[in-house]
């Protein structure tokens, strides 16, 4: 049985370990940088380094790496030993402060958006001391940032501590206002839900499309989906419920707090959720629980399929990130208490959100767009691609009254009687949850639902942290001249919640209305990544992110021509994996089962003659002839259109391109490749069926 106390953070060098192992003054100057996001003092980089490497060799680790997170959606890490050698052949085990502190990496090779060529190649990576180092596979992994020779980031994790940075700053002004003085520091936290789907690795092995694009490109729905909603939450298979365990102990080993885990809605699909961490952090770790993910599986026989959208007609896969504010005496800047309508501090802060998420709808909706995102959004299964916030029955009657100065009445705490004496009474919660909200309010929190299961939550933290301390420090200008800061919060809190009303929306956003009505209000409808990218380098939005410190210009437009390229990219490789399969393995398969079809018919014959009974064979033959020629044809205008796609200069070009020309033949090769799976019997068909990578596990 394992002991998960004693198991659980072994292969972290977190604070415990720090408290144990290095001297006193060199873990108070350590923590406090973790603390206070202070710049660290070099001074002590020697001491923790040996101290990190005396530790790692302890629990089996041979060499070291710095882990940092590229403009590409997995990590990237280059592995030295600790090896030095000394006289006479030998070697010693050794690690440097200037190992720690600094890296180098070939810059060029990574997603730069232009801010690199290959020519001028350097890049650094830089030890990120809020984030704990930990050992994986025998090796050290010491969380860093990285940025190229010329100092512009060429990662996700720089702008997101600089985000982090600017709204603990922005927050602090408004806290002081409200006499807060004790407060250091308010830091963001995060607790990443994150679904996933698995998969038998013999089925997966057989399907080029999932092993190239990580999704079913052609596929018949099975009978049976999710239409009788008993998959979610039901009991847990054998099989999959050792997998989980497997996974929550190792998570538990590097100090994640893998707390609940269940089946989602589909088949094969899952659900984990981790307990909330500092964002950065958060971050760190819902890279290593995807990568754990497949590791994990993988022994147990199962791919983990992390695509939001892996198969068709069922539900796709989202990562719901639950964004709190807090500071570090322990105050929940977003809990209400017991009388919302008198505690003025929540209520500037929740209207400073709400001004945030309206004024910068576009970078919300950005911040989630990818190619493969594209496929769930508004699908009814996950948000509308409309950025909405959900407030909930109390706190939506509250903003209506503060607007139209009304009376409110507090509503008594109400408790849940089932009428069954043996079961106890409990409290309602303030609100209801709305699954259709993008951004919703959830007690204490804000729940955002649109990022896709395969990213990194990096962007939409940075695009949340950045944007809300836009708004606080337009707060904070607005009421540092204030004589009474309270009336003029109040009448600051009454003008915004009425500025900015249109983007409060408590009701179905899965409706066919609420588009309509989201027009009429003036709100932004991105139905598509690629029309978004652009955003990005709007000038109110350039204007945020350089004000803040967080993006410069030039980082900007290298990351909105990566998104332009990376789409590009993810649709070229669907479509090349969609001819070659419809050449090498589709119309092979149908031309099989024609010469079966036409060899019966002639058995036929020769028994029965000019009276054979062949028109079933005849008109498969015939159907079935129909579907390999349009197959076919679709598949070489498809390849035509990507490599015309493909050869456009510029990358938003080539990205409209993908969209309006290669998709369209896209879908409508799969149309006809799944109408000939319909004909053509299971031995036959080159590929395992939705019916067994779904249910057979």
């Amino acid at each position: 049985m394992t002991n998960i106390p004693e198991i659980y953070g072994c292969m972290v060098f977190n604070d415990a370990v720090m408290r144990q192992r290095l001297p006193r003054d060199v873990y108070k100057s350590l923590t406090y940088t973790i603390q206070t996001g202070k710049t660290i003092d070099v001074s002590i980089a020697n001491v923790v380094a040996n101290a990190m490497k005396d530790w790692a060799v302890e629990h089996g680790a041979t060499h070291y790496t710095h882990w940092f997170q590229p403009l590409t959606s997995v990590t990237a890490e280059k592995h030295d030993s600790f090896i030095s050698p000394v006289a006479g052949d030998k070697v010693v085990m050794d690690f440097s402060g200037k190992e720690l502190i600094k890296g180098e990496s070939d810059a060029s090779s990574f997603p730069s958006g232009g801010l690199r060529e290959t020519c001028n190649a350097r890049g650094y990576t830089a030890w990120d001391p809020s984030s704990y180092a930990f050992i994986k596979d025998k090796t050290l992994y010491i969380p860093t940032v990285f940025c190229s020779y010329t100092g512009d980031a060429l990662d996700t994790k720089t702008p997101l501590l600089r985000s982090m940075d600017a709204i603990s700053e922005q927050a602090l002004r408004l806290l002081s206002l409200f006499g807060d003085n004790t407060s250091a520091r308010v830091s963001t936290s995060v607790g990443a839900e994150q679904e996933y789907f698995l998969i038998n690795k013999e089925y997966f092995d057989k399907r080029d499309d999932l092993l190239y694009a990580g999704r079913t490109l052609f596929g018949n729905p099975a009978p049976k989906g999710q239409q009788l909603e008993d998959h979610y939450y039901g009991p847990l298979k054998t099989k999959i419920s050792e997998f989980m365990q497997e996974l929550d102990t190792e998570l538990w080993k590097l100090g994640i707090n893998s707390k609940t885990k269940h089946n989602e809605v589909a088949p094969s699909q899952h659900e984990l959720a981790p307990i909330y961490a500092t964002t950065n952090v958060a971050v760190d770790q819902n890279l290593i629980i995807m990568e754990t993910m497949k590791r994990v599986a993988e022994k147990h026989g199962l791919v983990a399929l992390l695509h939001e959208k892996p198969y068709e007609g069922i539900n796709g896969s989202g990562k719901h990130n639950n964004w709190s504010l807090s500071t570090d005496t322990g105050k929940n800047l977003l809990s209400a208490g017991s009388n919302p309508a008198s505690n003025t501090q929540f209520l500037l802060f929740l209207a400073a959100i709400i001004k945030a998420v309206d004024d910068y709808q576009d970078l919300l909706r950005l911040s989630v767009a990818t190619p493969g995102n594209d496929h769930r959004l508004g699908a009814d299964e996950a948000p509308p691609a409309i950025v909405s916030v959900f407030l909930g029955d109390e706190l939506e009657e509250l903003v209506e009254a503060i607007v139209g100065e009304t009376d409110y009445r507090d509503k008594a705490k109400r408790t849940m009687d089932l009428g069954v004496p043996s079961v106890p009474t409990f409290r309602y919660d303030s609100t209801d949850r709305n699954r259709t909200s993008p951004f919703a309010f959830t007690g204490n929190k804000f729940e955002f639902r649109m990022v896709g299961s395969s990213q990194n939550i990096s962007l939409s933290n940075i695009v949340i942290n950045t944007t809300v301390a836009k708004s606080f420090k337009t707060f904070a200008d607005i009421l540092s001249g204030a004589q009474d800061v309270e009336t003029a919060a109040r009448k600051l809190i009454k003008q915004t919640f009425k500025d900015h009303k249109r983007i409060i929306f408590n009701g179905n956003g899965y409706s066919s209305q609420w588009p309509v009505e989201a027009e009429k209000r003036g709100l932004l409808n991105f139905k598509t990544s690629v029309d978004s990218f652009s955003c990005l380098t709007a000038d109110k939005n350039v204007e945020l992110f350089t004000s803040f410190g967080v993006m410069s210009g030039v980082e900007l437009r290298a990351r909105e021509e990566i998104l332009f390229e990376n789409y590009s990219k993810v649709i070229d490789i669907e479509a090349k994996t969609m001819v070659d399969m419809t050449n090498k393995k589709i119309i092979p398969a149908i031309e099989r089962y024609i010469a079966d079809l036409s060899s019966t018919a002639k058995d036929k014959l020769a028994v029965f003659e000019s009276a054979a009974p062949i028109s079933l064979e005849r008109k498969l033959i015939g159907e079935l002839s129909g579907y390999a020629c349009r197959a076919y044809d679709i598949a070489e205008k498809l390849r035509c259109a990507a490599i015309s796609a493909a050869s456009e200069s510029d990358c938003k070009v080539s990205a409209f391109a993908y969209k309006d020309k290669v998709i369209p033949l896209m879908n409508q090769l799969r149309a006809t490749v799944d109408a000939a799976e319909e004909l053509v019997p299971s031995d036959v068909w080159p590929l395992p069926s939705y019916g067994e990578m779904t249910m057979k596990q």
